[in-house]
Protein backbone atom coordinates (compact mmCIF):
# COMPACT_ATOMS: atom_id res chain seq x y z
CA UNK A 1 0.00 0.00 0.00
CA UNK A 2 1.24 3.14 -0.81
CA UNK A 3 2.13 5.41 1.86
CA UNK A 4 0.37 9.06 2.21
CA UNK A 5 2.14 12.20 2.06
CA UNK A 6 2.19 13.64 5.24
CA UNK A 7 3.39 17.29 6.42
CA UNK A 8 3.30 19.22 10.06
CA UNK A 9 4.09 22.90 10.52
CA UNK A 10 5.07 25.12 12.72
CA UNK A 11 3.38 27.90 13.26
CA UNK A 12 6.43 30.64 13.79
CA UNK A 13 7.22 34.08 14.46
CA UNK A 14 10.64 35.58 14.21
CA UNK A 15 11.59 35.73 17.83
CA UNK A 16 12.29 39.21 18.13
CA UNK A 17 11.69 40.95 21.37
CA UNK A 18 8.77 43.00 21.81
CA UNK A 19 7.17 40.95 19.15
CA UNK A 20 7.02 37.49 20.70
CA UNK A 21 5.66 36.26 24.18
CA UNK A 22 4.56 39.64 25.36
CA UNK A 23 1.94 38.36 27.64
CA UNK A 24 4.94 37.21 29.82
CA UNK A 25 6.11 40.47 29.82
CA UNK A 26 6.27 40.83 33.42
CA UNK A 27 6.98 38.99 34.92
CA UNK A 28 9.66 38.73 31.69
CA UNK A 29 11.18 41.67 29.90
CA UNK A 30 10.75 41.59 26.30
CA UNK A 31 14.38 40.47 25.58
CA UNK A 32 14.13 37.47 28.08
CA UNK A 33 10.84 36.51 26.96
CA UNK A 34 12.23 36.57 23.18
CA UNK A 35 15.39 34.42 24.25
CA UNK A 36 12.73 31.88 25.57
CA UNK A 37 10.50 31.83 22.72
CA UNK A 38 13.52 31.12 20.45
CA UNK A 39 14.07 28.02 22.95
CA UNK A 40 10.66 27.33 22.45
CA UNK A 41 10.98 27.39 18.85
CA UNK A 42 14.54 25.53 18.38
CA UNK A 43 12.52 22.55 20.91
CA UNK A 44 9.65 22.72 18.63
CA UNK A 45 11.39 22.30 15.35
CA UNK A 46 13.24 19.76 16.57
CA UNK A 47 10.07 17.77 17.29
CA UNK A 48 8.62 18.87 14.12
CA UNK A 49 11.56 17.05 12.14
CA UNK A 50 11.49 13.73 14.47
CA UNK A 51 8.10 12.44 13.34
CA UNK A 52 8.63 9.61 11.27
CA UNK A 53 7.12 10.10 7.67
CA UNK A 54 5.93 13.35 7.84
CA UNK A 55 7.54 16.37 6.14
CA UNK A 56 8.52 19.33 8.61
CA UNK A 57 7.35 22.59 7.38
CA UNK A 58 8.15 26.00 8.41
CA UNK A 59 5.09 28.55 8.48
CA UNK A 60 7.16 31.84 9.33
CA UNK A 61 5.82 35.38 9.98
CA UNK A 62 6.80 37.62 9.17
CA UNK A 63 6.87 36.77 4.96
CA UNK A 64 10.55 38.76 5.13
CA UNK A 65 12.03 36.48 7.60
CA UNK A 66 12.62 33.64 5.36
CA UNK A 67 16.02 34.05 5.58
CA UNK A 68 16.05 34.19 9.25
CA UNK A 69 14.47 30.92 9.06
CA UNK A 70 16.61 29.61 6.41
CA UNK A 71 19.20 29.95 9.30
CA UNK A 72 17.60 27.90 11.78
CA UNK A 73 16.65 25.15 9.86
CA UNK A 74 18.27 22.02 7.82
CA UNK A 75 16.98 21.17 3.96
CA UNK A 76 15.00 18.96 5.27
CA UNK A 77 12.15 21.44 6.02
CA UNK A 78 10.35 23.69 3.51
CA UNK A 79 9.59 27.56 4.58
CA UNK A 80 6.46 28.87 4.00
CA UNK A 81 5.63 32.16 4.53
CA UNK A 82 2.22 33.02 6.61
CA UNK A 83 -0.28 35.25 4.54
CA UNK A 84 -3.35 36.53 5.80
CA UNK A 85 -4.97 39.31 7.82
CA UNK A 86 -5.65 36.90 10.93
CA UNK A 87 -4.28 33.86 13.05
CA UNK A 88 -7.61 32.28 11.31
CA UNK A 89 -6.64 33.43 7.60
CA UNK A 90 -2.55 32.42 8.17
CA UNK A 91 -3.80 28.76 8.93
CA UNK A 92 -6.16 27.93 5.96
CA UNK A 93 -3.83 29.65 3.39
CA UNK A 94 -1.20 27.16 4.99
CA UNK A 95 -2.81 24.03 4.77
CA UNK A 96 -4.47 25.28 1.20
CA UNK A 97 -0.76 25.57 0.35
CA UNK A 98 0.52 22.26 1.17
CA UNK A 99 -3.07 20.14 -0.10
CA UNK A 100 -2.10 22.03 -3.53
CA UNK A 101 1.20 19.78 -3.09
CA UNK A 102 -0.53 17.24 -3.01
CA UNK A 103 -0.34 16.47 0.88
CA UNK A 104 -3.31 13.80 1.95
CA UNK A 105 -2.41 14.74 5.54
CA UNK A 106 -1.62 17.66 7.57
CA UNK A 107 -1.39 19.03 10.83
CA UNK A 108 -0.36 22.77 12.29
CA UNK A 109 1.52 22.62 15.85
CA UNK A 110 1.95 26.04 17.57
CA UNK A 111 5.28 26.69 19.05
CA UNK A 112 3.42 27.28 22.92
CA UNK A 113 3.81 24.01 23.96
CA UNK A 114 7.62 23.08 23.94
CA UNK A 115 7.72 19.84 25.76
CA UNK A 116 4.64 18.24 24.10
CA UNK A 117 5.03 14.63 23.64
CA UNK A 118 5.74 13.41 20.45
CA UNK A 119 3.76 10.68 20.39
CA UNK A 120 0.71 12.57 20.52
CA UNK A 121 1.86 13.97 17.48
CA UNK A 122 2.61 10.90 15.96
CA UNK A 123 -1.44 10.11 17.03
CA UNK A 124 -2.48 12.95 15.52
CA UNK A 125 -1.52 11.39 11.98
CA UNK A 126 -2.28 7.91 12.65
CA UNK A 127 -5.92 9.75 13.67
CA UNK A 128 -5.99 11.26 10.34
CA UNK A 129 -6.15 7.80 8.63
CA UNK A 130 -9.96 7.66 9.50
CA UNK A 131 -10.96 11.10 11.19
CA UNK A 132 -10.60 14.01 8.94
CA UNK A 133 -10.22 16.41 11.43
CA UNK A 134 -7.76 15.76 14.42
CA UNK A 135 -7.13 18.57 17.59
CA UNK A 136 -5.01 18.49 20.51
CA UNK A 137 -7.52 20.62 23.15
CA UNK A 138 -5.56 22.53 25.86
CA UNK A 139 -6.89 23.41 28.86
CA UNK A 140 -7.37 27.03 28.41
CA UNK A 141 -10.13 25.87 25.44
CA UNK A 142 -7.61 26.91 22.96
CA UNK A 143 -5.66 23.98 20.81
CA UNK A 144 -1.66 23.22 20.65
CA UNK A 145 -2.77 21.10 17.37
CA UNK A 146 -5.04 20.63 14.47
CA UNK A 147 -4.73 18.20 11.64
CA UNK A 148 -6.72 17.92 8.27
CA UNK A 149 -7.59 15.17 5.89
CA UNK A 150 -9.32 18.28 3.61
CA UNK A 151 -9.31 21.37 3.40
CA UNK A 152 -11.96 23.03 5.72
CA UNK A 153 -12.21 26.52 5.40
CA UNK A 154 -15.18 27.03 8.15
CA UNK A 155 -12.77 26.31 10.75
CA UNK A 156 -11.02 28.57 10.21
CA UNK A 157 -12.92 31.98 9.57
CA UNK A 158 -14.42 34.12 12.08
CA UNK A 159 -12.97 32.08 14.92
CA UNK A 160 -13.10 33.78 18.49
CA UNK A 161 -9.94 33.31 18.92
CA UNK A 162 -7.75 33.60 22.11
CA UNK A 163 -11.14 32.80 23.69
CA UNK A 164 -11.57 29.64 25.87
CA UNK A 165 -14.43 28.96 23.15
CA UNK A 166 -11.80 27.70 19.98
CA UNK A 167 -11.13 24.27 20.60
CA UNK A 168 -15.42 23.98 21.27
CA UNK A 169 -16.02 26.24 18.82
CA UNK A 170 -14.01 24.29 16.17
CA UNK A 171 -15.48 20.82 17.39
CA UNK A 172 -18.90 22.06 16.58
CA UNK A 173 -18.02 23.63 13.20
CA UNK A 174 -16.65 20.19 12.03
CA UNK A 175 -19.80 18.23 12.78
CA UNK A 176 -21.79 20.63 10.88
CA UNK A 177 -19.90 19.94 7.53
CA UNK A 178 -20.17 16.28 8.46
CA UNK A 179 -16.29 15.93 9.33
CA UNK A 180 -15.56 12.86 11.48
CA UNK A 181 -12.99 14.34 14.52
CA UNK A 182 -10.73 13.27 17.18
CA UNK A 183 -9.94 14.98 20.32
CA UNK A 184 -6.13 14.07 21.06
CA UNK A 185 -5.01 14.12 25.04
CA UNK A 186 -5.34 17.23 26.39
CA UNK A 187 -2.08 19.38 26.79
CA UNK A 188 -0.80 22.63 28.00
CA UNK A 189 0.16 25.73 26.18
CA UNK A 190 2.88 28.74 27.70
CA UNK A 191 1.25 32.12 27.08
CA UNK A 192 0.86 33.58 30.84
CA UNK A 193 2.78 33.14 33.44
CA UNK A 194 1.06 31.08 35.79
CA UNK A 195 1.91 28.51 31.93
CA UNK A 196 5.11 29.17 32.73
CA UNK A 197 5.63 28.33 36.29
CA UNK A 198 4.12 24.95 34.92
CA UNK A 199 6.85 24.66 32.57
CA UNK A 200 9.19 25.53 34.97
CA UNK A 201 8.04 22.53 37.20
CA UNK A 202 7.57 20.58 34.75
CA UNK A 203 11.27 20.69 32.87
CA UNK A 204 13.25 21.10 36.49
CA UNK A 205 11.40 18.37 38.07
CA UNK A 206 11.32 14.68 37.39
CA UNK A 207 8.18 14.63 35.69
CA UNK A 208 9.99 14.09 32.30
CA UNK A 209 13.03 12.79 30.85
CA UNK A 210 16.22 15.06 30.22
CA UNK A 211 15.69 14.73 26.78
CA UNK A 212 12.14 17.03 26.92
CA UNK A 213 12.64 20.30 25.46
CA UNK A 214 15.89 20.70 26.20
CA UNK A 215 16.76 24.03 25.21
CA UNK A 216 13.78 25.22 27.17
CA UNK A 217 14.96 23.47 29.69
CA UNK A 218 17.88 24.58 29.97
CA UNK A 219 16.76 27.78 29.42
CA UNK A 220 14.24 27.44 32.32
CA UNK A 221 17.14 26.14 34.87
CA UNK A 222 19.94 28.46 33.93
CA UNK A 223 18.14 31.86 33.43
CA UNK A 224 14.90 31.45 35.38
CA UNK A 225 16.55 30.10 38.04
CA UNK A 226 14.51 26.90 38.04
CA UNK A 227 11.62 27.57 40.51
CA UNK A 228 8.43 29.39 39.38
CA UNK A 229 8.06 32.99 38.56
CA UNK A 230 5.02 33.87 40.18
CA UNK A 231 2.53 31.30 41.85
CA UNK A 232 5.05 30.26 44.78
CA UNK A 233 6.32 33.43 45.79
CA UNK A 234 5.28 34.41 49.16
CA UNK A 235 5.04 38.36 48.40
CA UNK A 236 2.93 38.00 45.13
CA UNK A 237 5.24 40.15 43.41
CA UNK A 238 6.67 38.97 39.83
CA UNK A 239 10.35 38.03 39.13
CA UNK A 240 11.75 39.68 36.31
CA UNK A 241 13.64 36.94 34.22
Amino acid sequence: MRAKRQALFVMAKDPRAGQVKTRLCPPLTPETAARLYRCFLSDTLDLAAGVPGVDPIVAYSPPGAREAFACLVSERFQLIPQTGEDLGARLESTFRELFRQGYEHVAAVSTDSPDLPPEYVREAFTGLDEASVVFGPCPDGGYYLIGLSRLIPELFRDMPWSTERVASETEARARRVGADILRLREWYDVDTATDLDRLIRNLTGDMHPSTRAPRTSRFCRQELGGRPLVADRPDGLPRIG
